[in-house]
């Protein structure tokens, strides 16, 4: 009796099978685990995440580790995930010349135009100007509205700027109707003296005027010179429901293209494409220069150094040269990015087109060979590097009720795409792309503008809802869903995520329709474009209708959309697609780990 020990080390999870050797010659399954994986893939630092998951494995069946007779590793190859921006135009404002942004609550409707003054120098304003005021928090809202009251009769005020979220509060007391916006972080940046537009939309529109060059120059008075200046400020304040712009008078908005840089891809053929060019002459390129045997990028350019930064990163957890380490394939694909305006007063950000990239990383040394030896030294078991990725998965795969040969094999899971065409005779034809799960998560958060990692895969997994009441919900496909007993009001009138057994609350204030399109998005952007290129490298001729079945496993085949988007997808080649049930019992997950228990059999 030997006990065979499979582990496949992914981006995100590290899996464990355990087989038991029969006398026979046939292999019993008897446990397994998952536990996350330690550091980067294909790095020493994986050890520990193997070691937790063959214990966890280990004492389902109350034995030892130093029982293993043998432990098999996949071959892995790290995929790392990064952005990097094209046509990425900066607003620079010197003398803080916009405002524009969606405070929960400003105050008032319309559009005004005057002078800017500070609050505690209304005593030396003149009769018959047009004012737009601005107050410090350091005034209270009443101080606020005390003054603007007193002032009214003698000086024309037309709009007010506050630094606090006091909008409302100060409206309720004035005697007269002004459009207000507040939560202007910088408000001390502001140059008074100057001649100011302010608009402030009415609940559930956006600004009209000031989100149009040509409405700006007709409440600023500008030339058509100043118009075509104030262009990139209007494309700003697109879709806010507030904003401000300043005059200056010596031309200090200007826009800054920064460099995104160009692609080397040196192959059978010699490729070079600009990032700005977008995402699909990047991936017709990269087709177009055959066998990669390495990219880089131009250097000093927003690309250059992303992919540089991936290499030294590299370098130095695998303790290789640089100059070993190599980057083989990439996918990119087109997204949006939030970009911080320079000079702004409020913290505002514009939406930027970029592309997102991910990167396969590879050394000259087999990183698996040296995981093996320290592996081998602390469990005192024999380890080996049994086989590559694609083919260990096919193996676990066909352990699938209703497969038979021939079967395409799609393993998708948290940093690459792995594909693998089972032909009747045994042979096999494998390809490992770059890009999965964590690109998709990483789009997501750059998109929504997330600050935590955690919530964009957080909205990758799960379904949403719209808590509208106490006792019901509007889920994401329009459904209703009604409850006897009252929701914590704490989700009321939030977006809510659907996890088994709880709800969890989207703290940024995103509208659902939103969140929903850019999850599916970047999902179809990943997933869907990365399984049709991973299966045509396979298939005979590179044709797709050559193949008829495929079999998707791998963590992010568990994912409650994307296997349906596959399906469709390839339902026009007439390929039977779906979820792998690995060992009839595991779901899609553990196909490597299986396959690698059972390649030990070898041609058995």
């Amino acid at each position: 009796m030997k006990l065979i020990a499979g582990v496949d080390i992914g981006n995100s999870t590290t899996e464990v099978c355990i087989g038991d050797m029969q006398a026979d010659g046939s292999i019993r399954f008897v446990s397994g685990a998952s536990r996350m994986t330690t550091g980067t893939k294909g790095t020493p630092a994986n050890v520990g995440g193997i070691c937790a998951a063959l214990e966890e494995a280990m004492d389902k069946v109350q034995r030892p580790v130093s029982d293993i007779h043998l432990v098999c590793l996949n071959e892995a190859a790290p995929v790392i995930g990064d952005t990097a921006m094209e046509t990425i135009t900066e607003t620079i404002i010197t003398e803080s010349s916009m405002i524009g942004h969606n405070p929960s609550t400003p105050a008032g409707a319309g559009q005004a135009v005057g002078e800017l003054i500070f609050l505690e120098h209304l005593g030396e304003g003149i009769k018959g100007q047009p004012y737009i005021v601005a107050a410090a928090a350091v005034h209270t809202y009443e101080e606020i509205a005390g003054q603007l009251n007193a002032h009214h009769g003698r000086l024309d005020i037309r709009g007010l700027i506050l630094q606090a979220d006091e909008a409302v509060l100060v409206e309720n007391r004035l005697v007269f109707e002004i459009p207000i916006v507040d939560e202007v972080r910088h408000i001390r940046n502001i140059p008074e003296g100057k001649q100011a537009a302010i608009e402030v939309a009415l609940p559930g529109q956006t600004v009209r005027m000031l989100s149009n060059p040509y409405g700006i120059a007709t409440l600023l008075k500008l030339t058509p010179q100043e118009t075509r200046s104030v262009t990139p400020i209007a494309k700003n304040l697109i879709g806010k429901r507030s904003a401000v712009v300043i005059k200056t008078p010596h031309g200090n908005i200007r826009e800054n293209i920064l460099p995104a840089g160009e692609i080397y891809l040196h192959g059978d053929r010699e490729a070079m494409v600009n990032i700005d060019a977008g995402a699909d002459k990047i991936m017709a390129a990269l087709e177009g220069a055959g066998l990669i045997r390495d990219i880089s990028g131009q250097a000093d350019t927003n690309v250059g150094n992303m992919l540089s930064r991936i290499k030294i990163g590299m370098a130095e957890v695998s303790e290789e040269a640089l100059d070993a380490v190599r980057i083989t394939d990439i996918l990119a694909v087109d997204t949006m990015a939030p970009v911080q305006i320079s000079g702004s007063l409020a913290g505002e950000t514009c939406m930027e087109k970029a592309v997102g990239i991910a990167a396969m990383v590879k050394t000259k040394q087999l990183p698996m060979e040296r995981i093996a030896r320290r592996l081998q030294r602390e469990l005192m078991v024999n380890v080996k590097v049994a086989g590559v990725e694609a083919v260990m998965a096919s193996l676990g795969a066909l352990t699938t009720p209703g497969t038979q040969l021939p079967v395409a094999v799609l393993d998708m899971g948290g940093g690459s795409t792995d594909a693998a065409l089972i032909e009747c005779d045994g042979t096999v034809r494998t390809t490992h792309q770059a890009g999965a799960g964590e690109l998709v998560t990483l789009l997501i958060q750059t998109e929504l503008g997330l600050k935590s990692r955690i919530s964009a895969e957080q909205i990758k997994k799960y379904p949403m809802a719209k808590v509208e009441s106490l006792f019901h919900m509007r889920l994401e496909n329009g459904q209703m869903q009604f409850f006897q007993e009252s929701i914590d009001p704490r989700y009321f009138g939030h977006v809510v995520l659907l996890t088994p057994g709880e709800l969890l609350k989207i703290e940024e204030d995103i509208p659902m329709e939103k969140i929903y399109n850019v999850r599916r998005d970047a999902k179809r952007k990943v997933f869907v474009r990365n399984a049709l290129r991973a299966l045509r490298e396979v298939a005979p001729d590179h044709e797709l209708k050559a193949i008829s079945n495929v079999v998707l496993v791998g963590g992010s085949a568990e994912d409650f959309e994307v296997p349906e988007m596959l399906m469709e997808e390839l339902s026009e080649y007439r390929i039977v697609c779906g979820r792998g049930n690995i060992r009839s019992s595991e779901g899609p997950r553990n196909a490597v780990a299986t396959g690698l228990v059972l390649s030990y059999l070898g041609g058995k």
